[in-house]
């Protein structure tokens, strides 16, 4: 019974249902650790996210030649 009602709504309301859960899944760890540990949990969780996509796609993670190119051309009016 319960099988086929988690199949009707996932069929039905599918974005609808899946985040439902994960704001349950958030609430609990909200009222578990506190808002701010949470928020600290998805900026890690996001940098690995944002890590491993820059390696997906066979880029570098930090671009230092770029950041050091900009940063020249920024302080080059000193010289």
């Amino acid at each position: 019974m319960w099988r086929q009602t988690w199949d009707r709504l996932l069929e039905k309301h599918r974005s609808a249902t899946l985040c439902t859960l994960a704001a349950g899944v958030l609430g609990i760890i909200y009222l578990f650790f506190g808002f701010f540990h949470m928020l600290i949990f998805a900026l890690i969780v996001y940098t690995g996210y944002y890590i491993g996509n820059k390696m997906d796609r066979n880029e570098p993670v930090f671009p230092a030649e770029d950041v050091w190119r900009r940063l020249m051309d920024k302080w080059r009016m000193f010289r």
